[in-house]
Parts: structure tokens; C-alpha cells; sequence
């Protein structure tokens, strides 16, 4: 039922006589002078002669002498009040020392008189309050946009609407969030009052204040009759509950009613409600009867200094009012608090054969991800939805759980894998599903976005696969929230940065370039807080534009970039290998700045890194401003902070820094983002999706996120960079075979993408199986013991592997140093199928861990680099090119060698020869070259000839993946 508009709820309720003067007598409205001349009608108990011997009673009385006992009882009131809201304040303040309630006052012009009287009483309680004062003439349109600011914002409250009933339309009142709504006069907050629920709601003010002054009564009211004159809607919707509760009866009449008169005279109390110029005569009530006229607003001569003014009723108001904004930021304080998972799982019914990937996830309706979140214990506010079944995450959420102690993190890593992949992430999906649907404990997986090149190249998709999948599938694959389209923009604008500060720089003179880089607007000329950085850096600590030399002015407006010298290209996200040389400059409008460049994959951006390593907004501005895109003529580094761009590239980037969160196909929660690869980046998710997780999950869940390809790979960059960025500590390691990868690295000949398997991967071979075991798995779990973390190996079962081959998998990885090895049919059976990685998972960890760095970071870049070598890849030693050499003694000059190392190699072997396969040893590493990530905080040498930039085979992917115009599914991915 949709409630009509009602009067202010702020109103001055003042207890009065019935005044002649009303429409019924035909005299103007105004209270009549009896007695002492400007003397007010208050509200005392009646002496005892005045009730005909029964007890004392509220009623009308008339005259000066009893202005002082009605001060000390409204006094009374509000002291309580007062006194009461001040405790709970005190109580809030010492658990939360910086908090304070706020109520802020919405009206429509510029009325003090509300603001004084409720500023004046929350001051004594300790509330702040405070006015926005739109037009008188507001629109609907204008409220509305005001309180969805209001509803916004975390330091507010509540909020009253100090408005004509004209402009309390439903639209206004639905518009305002019941939990700020402090005169309970929301539809949402009625329904609870008249439900008798009022955990959540509040007992209008105005409400309080007249059962407060009811109860004032000196004998019980229980029994006794209440009539109701006039109003509509909230407000006597609320009384009439309350009063009722209290054990009275209520009555309800409106001023036109004939019969008005009669039941005024049979009450034992009036409550006049927006009477307006309407009133009722002191010849029809009872002597005894109480009188209440509640008003909507302060009278001119109302005393709002002094409590003990004869406007109390309005005071008792305003403390009511600030009692339940006291309230409100109570709950608003227990809603920060961690709240308990109540996850819904979704069911499974797996079939036999298993059907295509895309068929799976399609075949499974996910939640809303609004309900998803509710379920994790996410805050609506900290959620901003992108469609039905996907939605960012607010970094707000780590300041909420600031103190909410984290879970466990469990890293997936793999072996060597085949060029068809082994299945790390279809392991992390099966585990949650197995840890939150099947053991009931709260995990989060946590995963890398998937790059639209491998998706419509030779990959297909990277949502996992059969019944460990994350849902939908499509949406995940293609775009999702849109973060790498977000890192190419940002990417490509510093790209034409560069290109274009070359071209101006080469066809200005140094007055005309700082005349365009400073310009002057209405005669003034003023550096751009960005400008003012580069000064500083420049040693020129100066503001004044018109204050610099000649000589400051040029080194202010010249990179002098050396175009031999460029490290940044322009990316774009899908292989195209045509793109990995370019010339650019050939237009005759460029004035023969032709230079050579290249394209990257954009997932290999210096963004897409720093997007994964930062831990906030403010840390990734500055490591965007850190960048080197290239060095000057003078051999110093050029930032994209010199080049004026990194606040731009913040703004581009202010979205993609929050996760998306997601769901698997049993409805446990994952969160998707970043998504550099593992051969030429770090190859991890994000810092801040990990951190996230982990304060959600609680101190008993568990965060299981993956590192991208062999663990020689992924899973020593996650250790010796991103837990260096992040500060946690993994406490178990997830080391993922397949008896297909483990028959290659015992010598099985080569699998090709593409092509059938040969024979020996389909058959049982024993011996080829335990060579792969005693080489590559043995060492990958030895790796993972260089940083102290318990390993337990998932063997990603398929339908080809033989029970003697499983057995014999699990068996070699226990004698290889496992803490154990387990079988998993997540892929056929989902969740259900990894129960038993899970248990062994949990055991793990819980075991004490010794976890250390492979380095320190203070080593010098050579020695770094050949710890990594020798003691992960089993290299005798390496051996550096000339330019490696020089880069590594210009990056010492800078200042770099404390930064850690991230090697450039290729996946396919420990080695840098992809042919290589098992555990080689005795070779020399190769270093070609030795680049910097100064923003995302790395060196990385390149082993061999590695590709940034990867290109599309004989036949794509994209071949078999299509659209039907008619239903609009996709076919194809997988």
C-alpha cells in the first residue's frame, strides 16, 4: 500500500487548550488571551479537585501559574532523552573514537528555526547536524537528487525531510533509504512499525514525543480512549499503532466530520493532528481530557535558547530525532562489522558423457549477483553491478574489515605443462566448489581475466572447464568488466603522449612550447599541479611561470626523448604478429618523425602489471606516474609523470582497480582480475583481489587463487614478487600434474596443439609416467620447498589415465616430498569430485609454515638473476649479451638494482629450450636482454627470443566461434 502525503514530521508539538476560533465557531484562528495576557496553554496534571476526586490527570489548564511545573516536566523529558542518547553516544564513541552521528536537514527555503531547535538539542547530546537548503520552489527532481547523494554518503546518518506535504511524494519518500529515514516515515519503515518490527525501523519522533507526554499521565492510561483529529498517512498511522500497543484505544475523525464534537467529549485524550486553521472548542472536551496539538512548525516567540522554554514539546522532538539518528549509526557501525557467509549452493547433476563447456554453463542458472554478495557478507554500497551476473567490488570493503583477521591462502600452481595446458584453473574452480559446497567452509577463488588474443587464437577460453567452471562463461572470456580495454586506452595514450611531445619538441623553440604547455587564461598563467612535480624533479623549486631562467624554461619544456631509446608500445588485445614492427611517423603531417616501434599483447602492458601489484587507488596513481617509457638524449629516464599523462591514466584506470566478482557453477564466489601472462609478466591475479578474498572469507576460510603456467614460472614470480608487493604469506601450495604432462617429461614424444595425441598418451605406459614423476614433478615440489610452503599435488584426472598410472602418480609425488597427492574428477563430477583435494588442502594448511624469499632484494641484478637460474631451473650458469650487460649497469646508475627479478622464458621447459623437457640441468641460461618495470616495481631479463606479441595459428579458434542472430547464444568457446 502506497502511504499519501503527510505534514513534516519536524513539528513543534505543543500541548494547548482547545481554542475557540476554529472553523466550527466561526472565529479566526489564534489561541484567546484568558487569564494572564500572552500566556500560553500548557500541559500540567490537574489538581485533584480538578478531576472530580479521581487521580490526577493531564488536561488544558489556563494562565501563568502553571507555566513552571510544565517547564519542569517537559524538562524532565528531554533531560531523560538526553541523558539517555548522550550514554549510548559514549558507549558508541569508546569502541569507535572517531565516529559521530550526523543528521542532516533537507528543506525547501531558507528556514532556520528547524535547524536551531534540533542543532541545539543535538549539542547537548553530541550529534552533529547540519541543512541543505534547496529552492522553495524544489522539484521533485532536485529532492531526489539530493537524497541519493545523501544515501551515498557513510558519514550521514539521517536524514529529515523538512519539506511541504506537497513535496513528500511517494517518489521523495521511496528515494530516501529507510536505514537514514529517521522519522520513520518511509513505506518500508511504517510497514515495520505497524508489523511490530522495529529492529531495523524507527519510531517516528513526533510519535515518541506524544506517548512520551501520554505517559506522563499519573494514573494508567491502559483502557483509556485516544481520538485521532486529522492528518493522514504516516504520522497517524504511527500513533495509532504505538497508542494502541500501550494497551489504549484509538479513535480516528477528520475536522469536517459531524460527529466530532461527541466523541471529543467521550475522550480521554485528543491529539490534533495538522489542524491548520482548525481547532477545537474548550467547551467539548471533558475537564480531565488531555489536548495535544501537534504543529508544524516553531511560533515566532517560541524560546529556541533555553530549554525550559514552553516549546518543550518541540525539544522532546528534536531529542526523539536525535536518539534515532544515534541509533542509525549504530547499526550503520554493526554493519561494518564482519558478517557470517550464508551461502545458497547451486546443485549439480552432472551427466555422462560430459557435454561441451558452454553447454554446462548454460545449462545452470546463476544467482543474481546482488544476492551473491548479500551472501558473502558484502554491504550494498560496496557493490557495483555490471548486468545480473557480474559486478565490481569497492576497495571501501578493506578500511570496513580492516581488523577482521584473514583466511588461508593457498596457491594453484603446475608443472611443466603441455602445450594444451593441464588444467590449473579448472583445479582452483573444482577446489572451491569442494571446499564451500561440499565441506561448507567459506573460500574465494580468485583468478586472472582472460586475454581476447589466446581466446580467439589457440586457447578458447580460461573459465575453467566440464563442471568446474566459472558462469556464464561467455561473459567471462569476452570483455567482462571491460578492465583490458581499459588497460589499452591508457596504454595507447601514452604511446601518442610520446610520439606527439617528440613532434612538437622537434618544430618549437623553447618560448613557444612553454607558451603551449603553460598557457596563459584571462591574462594568467599557471603550472598544472603535475607541472609543479616535474619542477620539483627538476631541482626547481619555483611556481611562479613568470620566475623562471631560460635555461630552467628549457630543461621545464624538453624530454629531448632519444628515439633509439623508446621502451613503451602501443598494445592491442588479440595476436596479431604483423604488428610486432611498425613504422609510424610516414604521414607528411608529422614532419619526418618516422621512427620503428612495435605492438605488444596488451595483457604484456607495464599497466595490466602495475593493475595486479597495486594495493590501492593511491598506489597505483603512483606507480603510473613512475613508469619509464623512455630515456632523453642525456641518458636520464623520461617518466609518463614528465610526460603530464599519469593522472590521466588514473581517471582511465579508476574502474578496472576493483575486482569483479563472479560466481562457479555451484554458486561459490570468485573474483576475476588482471590477467598478465606468466612468460613475459609476473602471471598472478591481483594484490587486491587476494586481499579482498581474504577478508571476506573470515579467519577459518580459505582464498585460493593461481599462478600462471609451471611453477618455475608462476609460481616463483607469486613468491618473490607479488608476495613481496602484497606482504601475505601463503600457507599451501597446489601443485597440479597430469599423467599426460608427466608421459611427455618421461620422454613421450612432442604434443602439438591441434593434432591427434600419439598412442602413448591414450595407452598405459608406466615407465613413461614415473620418468615424468622423478624428474619434472620432483623438482617443481622442490621448488616450491625453496620458500618453505607444504606442496599437496592435484592430479587432474582424464579419461584416458588408468588406475595403475593414477595410483603410481600419487605414490612418487608422496615419495618426491608431497605432503600428499590426490586424484581429482572435478572436470566430470565438479565439486564432489575434488572433495578429497580439499581435506588434503585444509590439512596442509593448517600445518606451521617457514616461509622465505629465494633472495634478497638488495643483491645486485646479476646475482638475482642467476639465483633464479641455478637454484629453480637448474641452469650451471648464465650468460649475459652485451646490451644486457649495459642495461644492468645503467639501471644500477638509476637507482633500480633493489627491485626484484622477473624472468622472460619460455613456459614449455625448465630451460630456455622448449624442447627440453623433464628436469634439464648443465645448460647456461641465455639472457638477450634486461628491460625495466620501474611502475610495476620490476626488472625483467629476457631468456632466448621471446615474443611479447603472439600470433594466430593455421587455424583459430575463431573458426567454430559464432552467434545466433535469433536467440543471441554464442557457440564455440570452450
Amino acid at each position: 500500500m502506497k502511504l499519501a502525503t503527510i505534514r513534516s514530521a519536524c513539528c513543534s508539538i505543543r500541548a494547548c487548550n482547545p481554542r475557540p476560533g476554529s472553523r466550527f465557531g466561526g472565529i479566526p484562528r489564534g489561541c484567546l488571551p484568558v487569564g494572564t495576557t500572552n500566556s500560553r496553554l500548557t500541559l500540567r496534571p490537574a489538581s485533584t479537585a480538578a478531576s472530580s476526586g479521581t487521580s490526577p490527570t493531564f488536561t488544558a489548564n489556563f494562565g501563568k501559574q502553571h507555566r513552571e511545573d510544565d517547564r519542569s516536566e517537559f524538562n524532565r523529558s528531554v533531560g531523560e532523552v538526553v541523558q539517555n542518547t548522550k550514554e549510548a553516544i559514549a558507549t558508541l564513541q569508546r569502541r569507535n573514537p572517531g565516529i559521530q552521528p550526523l543528521l542532516v536537514i533537507l528543506q525547501a527555503g531558507e528556514d532556520d528555526g528547524v535547524l536551531e531547535i534540533n542543532m541545539k538539542i543535538a549539542g547537548k547530546i553530541g550529534v552533529n547536524a547540519t541543512q541543505i537548503c534547496l529552492a522553495k520552489n524544489c522539484s521533485e527532481d532536485e529532492i531526489v537528487e539530493e537524497l541519493l547523494k545523501l544515501n551515498d554518503d557513510p558519514g550521514v546518518h539521517g536524514v529529515f525531510l523538512h519539506l511541504p506535504p506537497t513535496s513528500l511524494t511517494s517518489r521523495v519518500l521511496s528515494a530516501l533509504r529507510p536505514e537514514k529515514d529517521v522519522d520513520g516515515i518511509s513505506d518500508l519503515n511504517i510497514g515495520r512499525l505497524v508489523k511490530g518490527d522495529m529492529s531495523k525501523g524507527f519510531v517516528p519522533p513526533m510519535a515518541s514525543a506524544v506517548l512520551d507526554l501520554l505517559g506522563k499521565h499519573d494514573a494508567p492510561l491502559k483502557g483509556k480512549s485516544v481520538l485521532l483529529v486529522g492528518g493522514q498517512g504516516p504520522p497517524r498511522l504511527a500513533l495509532q499503532c504505538l497508542i494502541e500497543r500501550s494497551g489504549m484505544s484509538v479513535q480516528t475523525n477528520h475536522w469536517n466530520s459531524k460527529n466530532l464534537k461527541t466523541q471529543v467529549m467521550q475522550a480521554d485524550a485528543v491529539v490534533m493532528l495538522s489542524a491548520g486553521n482548525a481547532d477545537i472548542l474548550p467547551s467539548w472536551a471533558r475537564p480531565e481530557a488531555v489536548i495535544i496539538r501537534c504543529e508544524s512548525a516553531l511560533d515566532p516567540d517560541d524560546d529556541i535558547i533555553e530549554l525550559s522554554s514552553s516549546s518543550g514539546l518541540g525539544h522532546l522532538t528534536a531529542a526523539y530525532r536525535a536518539q534515532n539518528v544515534v541509533q542509525s549509526c549504530s547499526r550503520w557501525l554493526q554493519e561494518q562489522q564482519y558478517r557470517p557467509w550464508h551461502l545458497h549452493s547451486l546443485k549439480l547433476q552432472p551427466l555422462n558423457p560430459v557435454p561441451t563447456d558452454i553447454e554446462i554453463s548454460r545449462a545452470q542458472t546463476p544467482k543474481p549477483v546482488a544476492q551473491l554478495a548479500e551472501e558473502i557478507g558484502l554491504l550494498p554500497e560496496e557493490l557495483e553491478a555490471y548486468g545480473r551476473n557480474k559486478a565490481k567490488v569497492r576497495l571501501s570493503l578493506l578500511d570496513r574489515l580492516h581488523s577482521q583477521p584473514g583466511g588461508k591462502y593457498v596457491l594453484v600452481a603446475g608443472i611443466t605443462p603441455t602445450p594444451l595446458g593441464e588444467g590449473k584453473s579448472t583445479v582452483t574452480i573444482g577446489l572451491v566448489q569442494a571446499l564451500s559446497a561440499h565441506l561448507k567452509l567459506n573460500s574465494f577463488a580468485c583468478l586472472r581475466q582472460p586475454s581476447q588474443g589466446p581466446t580467439f587464437g589457440v586457447k578458447g577460453g580460461a573459465a575453467g572447464g566440464g563442471y568446474a567452471q566459472v558462469i556464464p562463461m561467455e561473459e567471462f572470456n569476452l570483455h567482462l568488466t571491460g578492465d583490458i580495454h581499459a588497460i589499452t586506452a591508457a596504454n595507447n595514450l601514452v604511446a601518442a603522449a610520446i610520439d606527439a611531445r617528440m613532434l612538437h619538441e622537434a618544430t618549437q623553440s623553447d618560448k613557444a612550447l612553454f607558451n603551449r604547455l603553460v598557457p596563459s587564461v584571462n591574462g594568467v598563467r599557471k603550472f598544472s599541479p603535475i607541472q609543479i612535480s616535474r619542477l620539483r624533479r627538476l631541482g626547481i623549486n619555483k611556481t611562479d611561470p613568470a620566475s623562471l631562467t631560460p635555461q630552467e624554461v628549457s630543461s621545464f619544456v624538453r624530454l629531448d626523448f632519444d628515439p633509439s631509446k623508446i621502451t613503451w608500445q602501443r598494445v592491442v588485445d588479440t595476436n596479431d604478429r604483423f604488428l610486432r614492427k611498425i613504422t609510424v611517423g610516414q604521414a607528411s603531417t608529422e614532419k619526418g618523425q618516422i621512427r620503428e616501434t612495435g605492438f605488444d599483447i596488451a595483457v604484456a602492458s607495464e599497466i595490466m602489471a602495475i593493475l595486479a601489484l597495486a594495493d590501492s587507488l593511491k598506489d597505483m596513481k603512483s606507480r603510473l606516474a613512475r613508469m619509464v617509457v623512455g630515456t632523453s638524449r642525456s641518458g636520464e629516464p623520461v617518466t609518463a609523470e614528465d610526460l603530464g599523462v599519469s593522472g590521466a591514466l588514473a581517471v582511465l584506470m579508476k574502474d578496472a582497480i576493483k575486482p569483479t566478482l563472479m560466481q562457479t557453477l555451484e554458486g561459490t564466489p570468485v573474483f576475476v582480475h588482471a590477467g598478465p601472462f606468466a612468460n613475459i609478466a609476473h602471471g598472478n591475479s591481483s594484490v587486491l583481489a587476494d586481499k579482498l578474498a581474504l577478508k571476506l572469507v573470515g579467519r577459518d576460510g580459505y582464498v585460493v587463487t593461481e599462478a600462471g603456467f609451471g611453477a618455475d614460472i608462476g609460481m616463483e614470480k607469486f613468491f618473490n614478487i607479488k608476495c613481496r608487493a602484497s606482504g601475505l604469506r601463503p600457507n599451501a601450495v597446489v601443485l597440479v600434474a597430469t599423467v599426460r604432462a608427466l608421459k611427455m617429461h618421461g620422454g613421450g614424444p612432442n604434443v602439438s596443439a591441434g593434432a591427434p595425441l600419439p598412442k602413448e598418451y591414450i595407452e598405459e605406459n608406466l615407465s613413461l609416467v614415473a620418468g615424468g614423476c622423478r624428474s619434472n614433478l620432483q623438482k617443481q615440489i622442490q621448488i616450491a620447498h625453496l620458500f618453505g610452503v607444504p606442496v599437496v599435488v592435484a592430479l587432474n584426472v582424464f579419461r584416458t589415465d588408468t588406475q595403475a598410472e593414477i595410483d603410481l602418480v600419487c605414490r612418487l609425488a608422496k615419495e618426491c616430498g608431497a605432503s600428499d597427492a590426490v586424484p581429482c574428477q572435478h572436470w566430470s563430477q565438479g565439486g564432489r569430485g575434488s572433495v578429497e583435494l580439499a581435506r588434503a588442502v585444509k590439512e596442509a594448511a593448517c600445518r606451521p609454515t617457514n616461509f622465505q624469499f629465494l633472495y634478497d632484494t638488495e643483491m645486485p641484478i646479476l646475482e638475482k638473476i642467476r639465483t633464479i637460474a641455478q637454484r629453480v631451473y637448474g641452469a650451471e650458469d648464465i650468460e649475459l649479451s652485451p646490451e644486457a650487460r649495459s642495461k644492468i649497469d645503467y639501471y644500477n646508475q638509476q637507482g633500480y638494482g633493489a627491485l626484484p627479478i622477473c624472468m622472460a622464458k619460455t613456459h614449455l621447459s625448465l630451460s630456455h629450450m622448449p624442447d627440453r623437457k623433464g628436469a634439464p640441468t648443465g645448460f647456461v641460461l641465455p639472457i638477450r636482454d634486461v628491460r625495466a618495470s620501474i611502475g610495476a616495481g620490476f626488472i625483467y631479463p629476457l631468456v632466448g627470443a621471446m615474443s611479447t606479441m603472439p600470433g594466430l595459428p593455421t587455424r583459430p579458434c575463431f573458426y567454430d566461434i559464432d552467434l545466433d542472430p535469433v536467440t543471441e547464444e554464442i557457440t564455440g568457446l570452450f
